[in-house]
């Protein structure tokens, strides 16, 4: 088979090749994912504007946005007003899987010990008579 390479001086990109080696995203994954990378940063990234620019339709894209969040190239997180309505979404887009570190469980400064077992157990004993 014949490999033909073209000589690219201007107008591309350069990515990482981890995704493209990902054997666990799709094609559609393996190419929104550059694409989102090099858009600018105060693009608005919404489903329809991604929608807008390729073919598929909103609903395509949005599940292979789901793909690439399941697969840790994107991480959303959730903004709030001061009454705790949901306001924006923001979404940082990673070349390579990102997996954000579990939150350190608040521990209290004098824990509460629980005793597990009693000290004499009671001990059930049911006699059958016949």
């Amino acid at each position: 088979m014949a490999v033909f390479r073209v000589e690219c001086n201007k107008g591309y990109t350069v990515v990482s090749n981890h995704h493209l080696r990902n054997k666990d995203l799709t094609l559609k994954a393996k190419g929104l994912l550059p694409q989102m990378l090099l858009l600018p940063e105060d693009w608005d990234y919404t489903l329809a504007g991604l929608s807008r620019i390729n073919r598929e339709n909103i609903d395509a894209i949005r599940e292979v946005i789901k793909e690439l969040a399941r697969a840790g190239y994107i991480v959303r997180s959730r903004k709030s007003d001061e009454k705790g309505r949901l306001r924006r979404a923001d979404y940082v887009i990673y070349e390579q899987p990102h997996t954000e570190p579990m939150p350190d469980l608040p521990t209290l400064e004098n824990p509460m010990q629980v005793k597990t077992m009693l000290e004499n157990p009671m001990q059930l004993k049911k006699i059958y008579k016949n």
